[in-house]
């Protein structure tokens, strides 16, 4: 797939607000601080289209994107894990979250991004298996890999398909910042969109 053009749509804070647009989605999810304005951003090609912050916990919407006027459409959930974040906030994201994802009628695959320094976190592991259980698709993005060497990112991203009971060859290893790792992303949506057609 070539991104040629994204257009961010919309961001909403409850659920029940999510439109149906009749445009295949996939959602981009993961912890706070994990990079995943920086991975949209590389994607699509446009260091502002999704608001980077320092400050984790910044998303607190469902942000939605449009690439190629209608070929698909991503999804930025809320991140999540972040502690500084009051209660009732964190309930908020949590039903915003949950909502999305098994309301949404044109979800074909979750990218869940992990950072490839570490082990995924308890929260990376709820994830997975929640997913699991609702038999939603989904994708390991690996962020990061400019930090370490290249034998260290094939070690540590054996280590995640280990911790996350997945294949090695399911987990892409992506470096916004180094520009590593997008053709292969590219690649998959397209093969995602091919079988979902």
């Amino acid at each position: 797939m070539e991104i040629k053009q994204c257009e961010f749509i919309t961001s909403v804070a409850d659920f029940k607000q999510c439109k149906d647009y009749g445009i295949t989605e996939i959602a981009i999810a993961g912890k706070s601080n994990v990079g995943k304005s920086s991975f949209i951003n590389y994607l699509v090609n446009n260091k502002s289209m999704a608001k980077t912050s320092a400050t984790p916990g910044k998303t607190r919407l469902l942000n939605y994107f449009e690439l190629n006027k209608g070929e698909l459409m991503l999804v930025d959930l809320p991140g999540y894990g972040y502690a500084k974040v009051s209660g009732g906030i964190k309930d908020g994201w949590d039903k915003l979250i949950g909502g999305y994802l098994l309301g949404s009628k044109r979800l074909i695959n979750v990218f869940l991004l992990v950072d490839i320094r570490h082990e995924p976190s308890a929260l990376d592991k709820q994830m997975v298996a929640y997913l699991h259980h609702y038999h939603i698709p989904f994708s390991i993005i690996a962020t990061k890999a400019d930090k370490l060497s290249r034998q260290a990112c094939l070690k540590q991203r054996r280590e995640i398909a280990k911790t996350l009971c997945l294949g090695a060859d399911n987990i892409y290893m992506v470096s916004s910042h180094a520009k590593k790792g997008k053709e292969e992303i590219l690649i998959h949506i397209e093969h995602l969109l091919n079988t979902y057609k």
